[in-house]
């Protein structure tokens, strides 16, 4: 075909449309607002050279009430393929400057053509969201494009990792799609995620609400426990997804990229020394996850959410790993609902896309009262036992010093099928702590005694010594071994070794019936 030849002279016209968006004015009010276009975004995202698009000669093919003439190529939304570190990966990326990124049935068709191909091909998908919701002039085919979305997002759960980015408004139910999705990132000041926006609350309740307050990246990484990243740029917002992908796996039949880990000791002894004799005094368990990861590798998952639990994805010898762990320097690393509901879903994250689990445990219990029992903390708790008992991934444990009643049994005790489970030295596994114990069991010798509370004081000791210490938990061998705490990263390390082929095949079933 001739270089001259007016076919290819309209291709290459079609096409330059086609990266026209919505128009240089909307291109620039989009910038005002300081966010990048679509294409701007792919660009950071993708490895230079090569994003593939599809299907962006899209125009939208209805309208009910005749609100927009103009047709503009795309529809609303960029899609196609490319790579992230040389690995493949499925993206689509909605366009604010052509109606808002309004989600119509050809968009969403474009879509949902993404999302199957992603899976067919066994790679992750990546969303870039910002859109001010349903595209209300199509009715009902908008809705029903939202719908075809919403159910390739569940089916596809688990199967291939699904992440978000709010990069601008996510409202109405267009909020459904990213929350089923494995993870998300907003940023702050610019992105937004609410069912009702603040005009109908507004309405119907007379409150005043800005959309930050409402539902902005602040409010959904620390309030609402739906955002579970956030960053201050959409620059740092690409660039952490392209860092979370490093730690997950194509599809949830391959294992998560080995990385060889920096020179860095086996053990480090600052350890021995870390948790206090007093059981009382709080320590930093943030402090002790850093000093048994590899260094700079902890990517912290709602961070400022149920602080009384921590979770994150980290490296340990190379080895890509989910972190679970009570934070006992907040609320003494008491379990509540909010926190079960944070280590439930990591956990399932985890045993998805293959990564092992490694949990440090320090926790006295429950959160007693009547607000948490009307709420649901059984019910609550329980999706923490579901997850582990269902998480065939290699799983380990450290018990840094309480295991109380519940809590240690929910989180990854050896007898939940966790394949090694370790303790320090400074490890309490009971049923309850020494004071309450001594208070049940031995009521009436205290009662009864010249000085009630020297008795009660030498029973309390007395409990402790003979059931409070982790010998006589491995004496009946529910751990594997007291452990010193400068062992950790190694005793890890070479367990994950052992573990990297592990092999469990639960019964079969349709799917358990979890305590959602």
């Amino acid at each position: 075909m001739p270089e001259d030849d007016p076919r290819i002279t309209e291709l290459r016209a079609m096409r330059k449309k086609a990266r026209q968006a919505g128009g240089e004015d909307r291109i620039a009010k989009q910038h005002a607002k300081g966010k990048l276009t679509a294409r701007e975004r792919l660009d950071l995202l993708l490895d230079p050279g090569t994003f593939t698009e599809l299907m962006p000669f899209a125009v939208q093919q209805m309208d009910d009430l005749g609100v927009s003439d103009e047709k503009f190529f795309g529809d609303g939304v960029v899609t196609g393929y490319g790579r992230v570190d040389g690995r493949t990966v499925y993206v689509y990326a909605q366009d604010f400057t052509i109606q808002g990124g309004a989600l119509g049935e050809m968009q969403s068709r474009k879509i949902c053509r993404t999302m199957d191909l992603a899976v067919a091909a066994g790679a992750p998908i990546i969303g870039l969201i910002d859109s001010g919701g349903a595209r209300i002039q199509e009715g009902v085919r908008s809705l029903g494009g939202y719908a075809e979305i919403f159910r390739r997002n569940a089916l596809y759960s688990g199967v291939v990792p699904q992440i978000s980015l709010i990069l601008g408004p996510c409202a109405g139910g267009a909020a459904y799609s990213p929350a089923v999705t494995d993870l998300i990132i907003m940023v702050e000041k610019t992105s937004y995620m609410f069912l009702t926006g603040p005009e109908v609350i507004k309405s119907v309740t007379g409150e005043v609400i800005d959309f930050e307050g409402l539902g902005g990246a602040a409010v959904h990484l620390g309030v609402s426990g739906t955002a579970h990243l956030t960053t201050q740029t959409e620059q740092d917002a690409l660039a952490l997804a392209r860092r979370l992908l490093g730690y997950l796996p194509s599809n949830n039949v391959e294992n998560p990229p080995f990385s060889k880990a920096a020179d860095q000791p086996l053990s480090d002894e600052s350890l021995n020394s870390h948790v206090p004799i007093d059981p009382s005094i709080a320590y930093n368990m943030h402090e002790v996850v850093e000093k048994v990861i590899d260094r700079g590798s902890f990517i912290e998952l709602f961070s400022t959410f149920a602080c009384n639990a921590m979770i994150g994805f980290a490296r340990i010898g190379g080895y890509p790993v989910g972190i679970v762990a009570q934070e006992p320097s907040v609320m003494a690393g008491v379990m509540d609902i909010d926190s079960a509901d944070k280590i439930a879903r990591f956990v399932r994250l985890c045993d998805c896309y293959n990564l092992p689990l490694v949990t440090f445990i320090d926790s006295p219990g429950f959160l007693p009262g009547v607000d948490q029992e009307h709420r649901g903390i059984i019910r609550h708790g329980a999706k923490v036992l579901y997850a582990y008992s269902e998480a065939t991934v290699p799983k380990i444990s450290i018990i840094t010093r309480k295991a109380y009643g519940g809590a240690y049994v929910v989180m990854s005790s050896k007898y939940m099928g966790t394949d090694l489970a370790y303790a320090w030295p400074s490890a309490e596994i009971a049923v309850m702590g020494p004071e309450g114990a001594a208070n049940i069991l031995y009521r009436r010798q205290i009662e009864s005694a010249e000085n009630p509370a020297a008795e009660r004081a030498r029973l309390v000791q007395e409990y402790r010594a003979q059931f409070l210490n982790p010998y006589a938990a491995a004496k009946a061998g529910y751990i594997e071994d007291v452990i010193e705490p400068a062992e950790s990263r190694s005793r890890i390390i070479s367990g994950l070794t052992a573990l990297r082929d592990k092999y469990e095949n639960l019964p079969v079933k349709k799917h358990g019936n979890m305590p959602v």
